[in-house]
Formats: structure tokens, sequence, C-alpha cells
């Protein structure tokens, strides 16, 4: 897919007002994280790297500013660049971001604790926590479970057909549970659940809303009750007072234009927390304390733990367990992972039980950072190189303009207005379109690229899809 709505992955000084006017280690709360797991002897990269990553990211015009969190043999340490303005103008480990779909491994957490406490089975029919009567689709006596939720096989899409935003800027603020049913009532499966990984955004604010019901409260309190309040994290929420939207760094789209923060009214499950770099290095310490002491009593131990099993493999060295997506890197180190995207946020989260380090990576903007967290916890992955965009004449873009079809189900769709050209995906917002030569382009708000094959005529007949190191081409349908 192209990039996660909600993700599959969610922005110093009167002198440094400016994006990129400063690069700081940032000041701010310090998170408990030694406490929390016994220290790592594994230094990652200096302050001053980072520091550098973050201010050519800056610079690049890809994102008016970031925050990175690390725990290591150093503890917990934070490093910033730019500002969040009109939000923050000082970013630092107590800012404020959308954390977007790293949301669906609390909502993971809060399935395992429940299973942890006998309240619910992970083959438990989500049908069974919802209203009597609802009609969830299957595929013959075979159910959607909530296993089936967390870990994306359960058959459903990427998003409902019935999501209409009255403000595409806001995506998910008026899908209520009633569309929610009424999407349920009526679809039909492509696949029977356990079949593949489709990663779904839909499947997940399902497992989130069924466990409110199952709880008999709504996701804020649940996730809060369950997890938030027994890690210590009193700085991760969804309802934001004054004092903490003053803290919010303000979220930019790819074109670099300030955007509304997301709420997600039924699929809160799916994306909806706001937190910080020190809470979340909590988190995250926690989640390497479980992993590691398998005797631990600590809150949550033995649910967090349960997260990380792996569930199913999903090819080329990565696995699923509930929530967390586990992958090898380049070096052959095993990393725990997540990232986010909301409209105007991105996040990644990591962590690496065995040598006992993680990762945060906050940013005011769309565009990716999943690169800038697995660089820092394995310089030999690559950082993304920086892309020239240079201005075609018009008659040459509009010989790209059609709906070019990746699967019968999945369509992109290329137009223009004025020099700027767009890629929207079936399901999505649109997003700007770049160009490097006549035939290629790129995305800002993901790390994707496509290619055009075109025709005598100069129509282009194919879009090649690049992303994730897979290439796809799409024939043009219209």
């Amino acid at each position: 897919m192209i990039v996660r709505p909600v993700a599959r992955s969610l922005a110093l000084a009167v002198s440094c007002l400016l994006p990129g006017a400063c690069a700081s280690t940032a000041a701010g709360p310090s998170a408990p994280a030694s406490d929390a797991v016994i220290r790592s002897s594994v230094s990652l990269l200096p302050d001053s790297a980072i520091a550098a990553i973050l201010r050519q990211r800056v610079e690049s015009g890809k994102t008016p500013g970031v925050v990175v969190g690390i725990l290591d043999a150093a503890g917990a340490r934070f490093v910033s660049h730019g500002t969040g303005a009109p939000g923050p103008a000082v970013l630092d480990s107590a800012t404020l971001f959308e954390i977007g779909s790293i949301t669906k491994t609390f909502t993971s957490a809060i399935l395992a604790d429940m299973v942890v406490r006998g309240e619910v089975a992970l083959d438990d029919p989500v049908a069974k926590l919802l209203t009597a009567g609802t009609r969830v689709p299957a595929s013959g006596e075979r159910p959607i479970t909530l296993v089936d939720l967390a870990t994306h096989f359960s058959g459903l899409p990427r998003l409902p057909n019935n999501l209409s935003p009255r403000d595409i800027r806001n995506p998910y603020a008026d899908y209520t549970a009633d569309k929610l049913y009424a999407f349920l009532a009526a679809h039909q499966l492509a696949r029977a659940p356990g079949e593949r990984f489709e990663y779904s955004n839909l499947g997940a604010g399902l497992l989130g809303h069924g466990l409110t019901l199952r709880a008999g409260t709504d996701y804020e309190t649940l996730v809060r009750t369950r997890v938030l309040g027994p890690l210590g994290m009193s700085d991760t929420r969804i309802t934001l007072t004054a004092a903490d939207s003053a803290r919010l760094a303000a979220g930019h789209n790819a074109g670099g234009q300030v955007v509304p923060v997301w709420d997600l009214a039924s699929l809160q499950g799916a994306g909806a927390l706001r937190s910080t770099a020190a809470d979340m290095l909590r988190y995250l310490a926690a989640n390497i304390a479980a992993h590691v002491d398998s005797a631990s009593s600590r809150p949550l131990a033995a649910a967090l733990r349960l997260t990380h099993e792996q569930r199913h493999s999903l090819g080329s060295g990565a696995d699923i367990g509930l929530g967390w997506i586990g992958t090898t890197t380049q070096s052959g180190v095993r990393i725990f992972s997540h990232d986010g995207g909301t409209g105007g946020h991105r996040s990644f989260a990591a962590f690496d039980p065995v040598r006992r380090v993680a990762v945060i990576v906050l940013s005011a903007s769309a565009a990716d950072v999943t690169d800038i967290g697995r660089h820092l916890l394995d310089n030999a992955y690559p950082l993304v190189r920086e892309r020239v965009a240079i201005t075609l004449p018009p008659e040459s873009l509009d010989g790209l303009v059609g709906e070019y079809a990746l699967t019968p189900e999945f369509h992109i769709t290329i137009t223009r207005e004025g020099s700027q050209m767009y890629l929207q995906a079936t399901g999505q917002p649109r997003f700007p379109l770049y160009a490097e030569s006549e035939n290629s382009f790129f995305l800002r708000v993901v790390e994707a690229q496509v290619t055009f094959t075109r025709g005598p005529d100069g129509r282009a007949t194919t879009l090649t899809l690049h992303q994730g190191g897979a290439s796809t081409p799409a024939p043009r349908v219209r």
C-alpha cells in the first residue's frame, strides 16, 4: 500500500523559530528507563551524529521538526532539531505528537492483559464482544477472532468502503459505530480469516471497539487503566487539555501546510493516541524488561511478553505478534517495531531486547521517518537519499494523468493542478507527487517512487510503484 492513513504510522528559543535554526539535545523530563531494564552495555550513535541526521532532514524540507529518544548504555537521552510551530517553538522530550498506528500495540497490550486475566481468549470471535445480533462477516464456519484482528489476518480490508468523511483532513472523525456496524453487516470477506496478512486499520479499530464493550468503558479510559497507568505513562492520551494542546507539535502535510489533528471516533484503537518521547521510552523500556525477564512481576509484564510471541511469518525474515512486527536488520539484529502516521505526524518505535536498546522518532510532518529509527538501531540500514524535484512542462505531465490498477480492488489515480502532480490510492487521501525526470516521480509523505512507461503518443500505458524493495506494475485502466 502507499501509506497508512492512521498507519502501516501518524512534527527552540526566539532565535530558533524557523525550521532548521537549531539542533540540540532536548531538554525536558527524562524517562525513568534505567530502573525498568538491566542497563544496556551497547551505545548507539552519539548525540552529535543524531543531531546531524535530524538537521539534514529538517533542512531538506521534509519536516519542520523532529525529536528522537534513545535508550542505550547512557540510559534515556533525547535529541531534537527544528520547531513545532505554530505549536511549541521548542521541541523536547515533553512535546506531544500524534503517534498514529503505534496505538495498535497499546490495543494489543489491552487484549493481552484481558487474556492474562481470563476475561477473553485470543480465539474468541470478535462477534462475542459486540452487541447481540451484530453481524460480523465470516468464511463458512471460520469467524474473525481477536487474534486475527491483532495480527492483521482477519480478511477485513485496510479501510471500510463506507468511509466518506465530511473533511478529508480529518478522515475518521465522523466514522461512527453505526457506520462500522453497517459495513460489517454488508461486507463479504474476500478470503478466510487466518489465511493471509493484510494490514487493516479497520480491523485494529474493530478490536479496540470490541474490547471497550467487553470492559464496559470508553477506549481512552481502558488504555489508561490497563496500560498507561500501570506503566507510569502520565503523558500519553487522546483528549487534550488547553495546556496539552500548547505542547502539541503542529502537524504538516507533505506539502508543508499545517493540518489539523485526527479524531478517530469508533476506530480509536487503530491510531488515536498522542504521546511524548519520554513517555514512549518508558513504554519501550517496559517491553524490554518484560521480554528479558520471564519471571518479572513488574506491572503488565506477562501481557507485554504475550504481545511479543510470534503468531505468523510474513516472509523475508519478518513476523508478527500481537501488534508488534518482528524483523531482522541488515546486520542480523532482531528488533520489534511499529510505525505510525496521521495527516501531519509520523512516528517510529522499536526495541531490541537482546541488546536492550530502544528508539522512538516523532516528527511534525507526514513524511516517513522509519529509516531514521532503523538506522539508529543498526547503522548498516541506510538513510533515505534526498531526491531533488524538477519542473516539467504541462504537456508532458498531461500524458501521465489517469487511473492505474495495482489490483482489481486497489487503484492509483494521477491528477494535475497547474504544475503540481498528485497521487491518490483507493481509500486514501491524495498526496503531492514530484518529478525527478520525465518518467520518474517520488512521494515525500512516504519512501515510495513511481515510474511511467509511455506509448508512442507520449501517453502513459503503465505506472510502476516502487516501495519497500518491491516494484509493482499497474496498467492504465482509464
